[in-house]
Order: structure tokens, then C-alpha cells, then sequence
């Protein structure tokens, strides 16, 4: 597909663009965004492409798209803020302030089992609906009222959706707002940038519509619907190599996002809505030490677990998936998906969107997309080849 391409890029930072471009001639893009920052400027910010897959609407500048577990780096943002002003200790059992939550064996699991997908409580233990999703104290006594599927703090699992639950109730416990509110007032709002987790009606308008990948557009839906179930259903993480994936996305169903309602909702895993320009935005005031305090930013970098730690969701039973690095609520740039420096920090979610720090080199980067590729599983190039024109851009 050959798009047209729209914004600037600072001098030298040519060969972004040209990368970008060959997203959309080569790889498939249909409608997308990146943005960068250096120092706090904005040297990258291009768009392009359409806005759904019938070429109806153009890809605008202030598009909002779904980024699927890139917002799991905004809600655990919200978290670090708590703990950096001492409303959040993430060492305490999470039931200090969520008391239902200390049932089931749950009773001594500290926070940040929750931020590094160490807790075991990926699903409840009966299968919900995408609808129920939407539904919040459901969803959060669901959850509390769950045993978890492996050993607290034995193994690191990713928490493909319960994640937001459990990290936005702890919020909501302590602010008396809900993760969406909070990230609004306390982190976009301020900085004007444009990423939502519960996305106002008002803002619909300028949401673009995710579609599949270019193999399986006629194919089963999988992300963009209700994905027919496994069969036999999965019940238990010992029954096959991927099982806990299977019980993450069978018991908590994401559903159809191009859907109102699910734009609406709240869902901090997997629902933020916000442009590449946003994004960034958010992540250059958090490299820059303009939202943490320098031990905060330490920390929230700080790798959780040992190294080599097999993980039970992404890519279990891989080498690839034994190698997978958590801070507290950010991917570690082990295959430097963000770059040389391994203490950048940042998020990816299903489809491909990416956003990251790198507070070593002042950089701070986003690309969002809407024709879902390969995501997290490290199959997706379009964003490796645009960081990698980046860095070289910045010699």
C-alpha cells in the first residue's frame, strides 16, 4: 500500500520518515503514527494512512487508536505516582487496600506482584463476557474472590487483562477516582496529551478503527471480536504450553474495540485510546524526572525476578519466553525493541502500537497503528526499523 504521509521531522531525522513511509509500502501499514522526542523537542511527529479499512477517513494528526497493553505503561504510572508521594507502599499485601482481596491464598501478595505479572490471579476462575468487562466492581470481585492459578511470587506470568483491573482497583482504593480519572487529571490533562483509559463519547469521533492483519482479513476474528472459544476449554495452566494465554483471553474476553461501548469502558490493560504524539508526550516528562522522583524512576525500571525466569504466558515454553524482563509495570529493554540502552523502559501491546523512554539519551518515542501485526511477540518489524532510524538519526 502507498500512503500519503503527513508532519515533519526535524533535520537529520530524515530516514524516519522514509521508514515510516516503507511501513505503509512495504509491511503493510494502514493507517499509523509516530512521534519522538529529543530533550523534551519533538523531532519526529508523521501520519499517514487511513483511518479504517475502507479508506472512508484519513489518518488525522490528532487520531486516537486503541493500544492495546501499551496502556499497561500509563496504568502502572498512575501506580508509581501513589507510591513516590507515599500514598502506596508496593511492598504491603495488596489487601491493605483492598481488603476482599485477601481471600483465596491472596491475603499476603504485595503490589508489585501485581505490577511485575507476578501475582498469579490472570482470570477469574469462571469465564466472563466481553460485555462483563465493562462492568468494573464485577469484574474487581471476580478477581477477589479468585485463588490464584500458580504460587504468588514463584513465577512471572503476564497479566494480559487482569492486570488493569487489579493495578486501577488499588488506585481507586486510594484516590476514591477511577485509574481513568486519575490518569487524566493527575498525568494527561496537565501535559494536554491525548491518551485516554475510558475514552469520552465527545472524543469518539476521532477514533480509528482497528483492523486484522493482511493474512487473516478473511479470516476468524480474533482481537477485533468474540474469538470462538478453545475447545475443550482450558481449566487449568499445566494442560499445554500456552494454556495461560488461553485462560487470560477465554475467562476475560476483550471483545469487539471498534465498539463504543468498549471505547467507553474502562479496561487499563488493554483499552487506552491516545495519538503517537500523546503518548511520547507522557513518556518524555517521565524520562525527563518531570513526574517521579529520580528514585521512583529508578525503580519502576528495576528488574523483577531472576534472570532467565521462565515466564507461563508470553511465549511459554520458548527460549525466547524464558528471557522476558519486568520491571514493575514496564517491559526491559532486553532485545532493545527501544534502542542500545538497556535501561530504557517502556510498553508494547497486541497489534504492534509501542511507546518508551530513555532517560540516558533524553529520547522518548511512539508509534500507534491500526492494522494489527504481530505485536509483543516480536514479530512485528514496523517499529524496530523506525527506533532504529531514530537512534541512528541521533549519531
Amino acid at each position: 500500500m502507498t500512503a500519503r504521509v503527513h508532519g515533519t521531522c526535524a533535520p537529520g531525522f530524515e530516514s524516519v520518515r522514509e521508514e515510516f513511509e516503507r511501513n505503509f509500502s512495504e509491511r503493510g501499514d494502514l493507517g499509523a503514527a509516530v512521534a519522538a522526542t529529543v530533550d523534551g523537542e519533538f523531532v519526529v511527529d508523521l501520519w499517514g494512512g487511513d483511518a479504517d479499512k475502507r479508506g472512508t477517513r484519513a489518518w488525522e494528526r490528532d487520531a486516537l487508536v486503541n493500544v492495546y497493553s501499551t496502556t499497561k505503561g500509563m496504568t502502572a504510572l498512575c501506580a508509581h505516582l501513589l507510591a513516590d508521594r507515599g500514598d502506596l507502599d508496593l511492598d504491603a499485601p495488596v489487601a491493605r487496600y483492598w481488603p476482599q482481596f485477601a481471600r483465596e491464598g491472596k491475603e499476603d501478595i504485595p503490589v508489585r506482584w501485581l505490577l511485575s505479572h507476578r501475582s498469579g490471579v490472570i482470570a477469574p476462575r469462571e469465564p466472563m463476557t466481553s460485555e462483563d468487562l465493562y462492568d468494573w466492581e464485577k469484574v474487581c470481585g471476580a478477581l477477589a474472590a479468585t485463588p490464584p492459578w500458580w504460587k504468588p511470587g514463584s513465577a512471572q506470568g503476564y497479566h494480559a487483562v487482569s492486570f488493569g483491573y487489579l493495578v486501577g482497583e488499588v488506585v481507586r482504593r486510594i484516590t476514591g477516582v477511577s485509574l481513568g480519572t486519575f490518569l487524566r487529571e493527575e498525568v494527561t490533562g496537565p501535559l494536554g496529551a491525548d491518551v485516554f483509559v475510558g475514552t469520552p463519547e465527545s472524543e469518539h469521533g476521532r477514533c480509528a478503527d482497528m483492523a486484522r492483519p493482511l493474512a487473516s482479513d478473511d479470516g476468524p476474528r480474533s482481537a477485533l471480536g468474540s474469538a470462538p472459544p478453545p475447545a475443550p476449554p482450558v481449566t487449568s495452566i499445566d494442560e499445554h504450553p500456552m494454556a495461560a494465554v488461553t485462560l487470560a483471553l477465554q475467562y476475560l474476553p476483550v471483545g469487539n474495540v471498534n465498539k463504543a461501548a468498549y471505547r467507553s469502558a474502562e479496561i487499563p490493560a488493554a483499552n487506552g485510546h491516545a495519538s503517537a504524539r500523546g503518548l511520547a508526550t507522557v513518556y518524555a516528562a517521565l524520562g525527563a524526572g518531570e513526574l517521579l522522583s529520580p528514585a521512583a524512576l529508578e525503580r519502576l525500571r528495576t528488574r523483577q525476578g531472576e534472570p532467565d525466569e521462565p515466564g507461563l504466558v508470553l511465549a511459554a515454553g520458548t527460549e525466547w519466553g524464558a528471557k522476558w524482563d519486568w520491571g514493575l509495570g514496564y517491559m526491559l529493554n532486553l532485545y532493545g525493541q527501544a534502542g542500545p540502552n538497556p535501561r530504557a523502559f517502556g510498553h508494547g501491546g497486541a497489534g504492534g502500537s509501542y511507546a518508551f523512554a530513555d532517560p540516558e539519551n533524553k529520547v522518548a518515542y511512539a508509534y500507534v497503528m491500526n492494522r494489527m501485526g504481530g505485536g509483543t511477540s516480536g514479530e512485528d518489524l514496523r517499529s524496530v526499523h523506525l527506533v532504529g532510524a531514530l537512534y541512528r538519526s541521533l549519531k
